[in-house]
């Protein structure tokens, strides 16, 4: 139990909140639900996430043995050795599979497309300051997995709430890069703000996330929802402008309170409001 205590700190098992509300979202959106899919879609999203967290602490080792911010993550002080850390990846792709495999044959079969995108994103960081993007991408994976694991087939409008959370997610990163500006600038790491420096790059999170915004509209557009989604959503922006304010590039100790907590207001709100919004007939 000790030793699954700092497997679990080592992935940030916590912050699986920011990827299942929209899994539960894009399942809602679908109609196609039940207490097993919803267990299925659980089990699924919080092994996908911990095999994308556990990859990337051992891709990113190297880096983050040298890094002052992250030289004090698990496995480079070695409380989670390299065969723990490996132990625990495949375990959790045998569970995420597994998962997958028993809601349905499309979402098996997308699985290894997911499977992709969860593995490759740590290396994106080394030759392009696109990794933001791909990051987003990634995560966008989470509502498109809620919706095809619980109706077996796609539906082409989820893609704007895919949308959302991919100019979510990239904007929040592109800030959260600020962070580590200077050891990527002397160390070859690429992001948007060693690419353009701290004040493109917070405009560049700024446009993304009010092209976020636009797409959340889009969404309760296209689904009808009623106006308790619309209410929510203004008040998610809002959310997303005491973000941008908490962020100084000269004084970024507040980044984390932008991070754990109005990012996990986000989410919570926005599964309030899908319910709402779908399930309340006014």
């Amino acid at each position: 139990m000790y030793k699954l205590k700092h497997i679990l700190s080592m992935i940030k098992f916590e912050h699986s909140i920011f990827a299942l509300p929209f899994a539960y979202i894009g399942m809602l959106l679908s109609n196609h639900y039940n207490v097993r899919i919803l267990i299925l879609i659980t089990i699924a999203m919080v092994s996908a996430r911990s095999v994308a967290m556990a990859l990337n602490r051992i891709i990113d080792y190297e880096i983050d043995k040298r890094n002052p911010r992250t030289k004090n993550r698990e496995l480079p002080i070695g409380k989670v050795k390299f065969k723990e850390a490996w132990i625990f990846t495949i375990f959790s792709l045998i569970v995420f599979e597994l998962a997958a495999y028993l809601l349905n044959p499309l979402a098996f079969k997308l699985s290894f497309v997911a499977l992709f995108f969860l593995i490759t994103y740590s290396y994106t960081k080394r030759f392009t300051w696109l990794c933001h993007i791909y990051l987003g991408i990634t995560d966008a994976i989470a509502p498109l997995g809620g919706f095809v694991g619980a109706a077996g087939y796609l539906d082409m409008n989820i893609f704007y709430l895919a949308l959302f959370v991919a100019f979510w997610i990239g904007g929040f990163d592109i800030l959260y890069a600020l962070q580590d500006l200077e050891f990527d600038l002397k160390n070859g790491v690429y992001s948007i703000p060693v690419k353009f420096g701290p004040d493109f790059a917070r405009l560049f999170a700024a446009l993304f996330h009010l092209i976020a915004f636009v797409f959340l509209l889009i969404t309760i557009y296209v689904y009808k929802l009623n106006y308790i989604a619309y209410i929510g959503a203004f008040l998610v922006l809002g959310l997303l402008i005491v973000e941008h304010l908490l962020v100084d590039p000269k004084d970024l100790k507040k980044i984390n309170i932008a991070f754990f907590n109005i990012n996990s207001y986000i989410s919570i709100v926005l599964i309030g409001v899908f319910l709402l919004g779908r399930l309340i007939n006014v």
